[in-house]
């Protein structure tokens, strides 16, 4: 049995760094003003589905994404890692999309991709913290969903046996292929990138990141898997008014980056006296009664 996997992943900025100059004045990401990695939990689906393609013969993994031309890096590294293939949605028309808006976009590319047997992500990505893509796009294609994966434990018979990591302990679900899988930052870490594929796929790009005075450009012409997928709104067939800002509804006020100080500190010891009076301060101040 072979299976055709598509993984979500997001170029993200690095959300450890975030500075005043994060937010545009539309209430959009300031991308240029922070670095771009690979969303954590998408790396951590990335190696689930690697995981099928070694016990399944004749599987193939393909990385979808959606941004900017750089986030073509994000198909390169899961090439690096053993993904067969990539395609980028980049389109000014996509861009300042929220959660239903990329949504859309990524189950319109799948359709437009064709069969799939799994689409699996991660649970959230770090620049939004909403877990609400992978259950949307599982919406908009009508497929069967499981969140907060942790292990695809076995597929057989067209059914897949998928363990979670859930408040209050772990379950383990079954679901009948083809399904939308969201996984864990606690499942098993992807693997690295393997030096074969990385001098096989380092100058594999997308039209649009391309200058064209590369010194390596007849390779392209010599190599079609240097070339990486690229679709525009129009090459999915997709719907302008659903896309990017004008297909979104939720818009970002404000960004704030809190830091928390100590003011002040008491040193207290385990006698009834400061016990007591630790218990009446909490009291006076309505932190617990």
């Amino acid at each position: 049995m072979s299976l055709n996997i598509i993984v979500l992943a997001k170029q993200v900025p690095d959300t450890r760094n975030v500075g005043k100059d994060a937010m545009k004045a539309d209430g959009t990401i300031n991308r240029a003003a922070l670095p771009a990695i690979f969303n954590p939990e998408d790396l951590n689906a990335l190696e689930q589905a690697l995981r099928l393609k070694d016990q399944f013969p004749g599987t193939k993994v393909g990385v979808l994404t959606m941004g900017p031309p750089r986030a073509g890096e994000i198909i390169r590294q899961g090439l690096y890692r053993g993904a067969d293939t990539g395609w980028l949605l980049t389109d000014r028309l996509f861009a300042g999309a929220d959660t239903l808006a990329t949504s859309y976009a990524l189950a319109t590319a799948i359709k437009n991709i064709g069969k799939v047997d799994i689409v699996i992500g991660g649970r959230q990505a770090i620049d939004g913290d909403t877990a609400q893509v992978g259950p949307q796009v599982a919406q908009k294609l009508g497929l069967n969903q499981v969140t907060y994966a942790e292990e695809i434990v076995k597929i057989d018979g067209g059914v897949a046996t998928i363990r979670r990591h859930i408040d209050g302990g772990v379950e383990t679900v079954e679901a009948p292929l083809p399904v939308v899988i969201t996984v864990n930052g606690s499942a098993a870490p992807c693997r690295p990138c393997n030096a074969k594929l990385v001098m096989k796929y380092k100058r594999a790009t997308c039209p649009m990141e391309r200058t064209g005075k590369e010194p390596w450009s007849k390779l392209y012409e010599e190599r079609d898997y240097l070339t990486l997928n690229q679709w525009s709104v129009a090459d999915v067939k997709g719907d302008a008014s659903q896309c990017g800002l004008s297909g979104s509804p939720t818009k970002v006020k404000q960004v704030q980056n809190i830091v928390f100080q100590a003011k002040e500190n008491k040193a207290l010891t385990g006698s009834d006296e400061d016990v007591n009076s630790l218990v009446k301060e909490l009291l006076a101040e309505k932190i617990i009664g």
